[in-house]
């Protein structure tokens, strides 16, 4: 290849690169991303921390129900034991399956608890969840973020493995959550 050919083209190639530099710089500007960490804006807010006392006062309730009825249950298996020797083989029978009849019944409202607990839980996650949702768009809309990605926590799934803190939403988020739900 000639000189001038060669040139020519390391010309054309700076140019090029002088023309596209600016170009990658002010796309690379255009495009922010951020992270939030939901859960931390439910456990920090004010509105998820009432939220999740309401939560924790419910399962203590019913925690409170299952313990009194494990209890109830220890003090007949108590009375059973004690009054083994004096009862016939009928009776003994009769109250065993008193017994048992109770250990079935305890058991499923133990079940029926968890269950309801589950629900309570996941209406709640759902219900915070638009709200965060909502007070992140506010925020990244605020700050011309294009994309906000759940960071995850130790409790739920980690996404983002290292992150500069300078994209963390998450206390301008929970900043925004409290001020749109009192």
């Amino acid at each position: 290849m000639p000189i001038s050919h060669t040139r020519a083209l390391i010309a054309a190639t700076l140019l090029s690169v002088a023309l596209i530099a600016p170009l990658r710089a002010h796309a690379a500007d255009a495009f922010k991303m951020g992270v939030v960490d939901p859960q931390s804006v439910l456990e920090k807010s004010k509105a998820g921390k009432r939220a999740l006392d309401g939560l924790k006062e419910y399962v203590s309730t019913r925690q409170k129900l299952l313990a009194k009825d494990e209890e109830e249950l220890r003090n007949y298996e108590k009375q059973l034991k004690e009054q083994g020797a004096k009862l016939s083989d009928a009776e003994k029978k009769e109250k065993e399956t008193q017994f048992r009849a109770k250990i079935q019944e305890y058991q499923k409202r133990a079940q029926e608890f968890n269950q309801e607990l589950q629900g309570k839980q996941k209406e709640l996650v759902d219900d915070y969840m638009k709200k965060i949702s909502a007070a992140t768009q506010t925020v990244a809309e605020k700050g011309g973020f294009s994309l906000v990605v759940d960071k995850g926590s130790e409790q739920t799934v980690k996404i983002v493995i290292y992150n500069k803190d300078t994209i963390d939403l998450t206390d301008q988020v929970i900043k925004e959550f409290d001020r749109t739900n009192k």
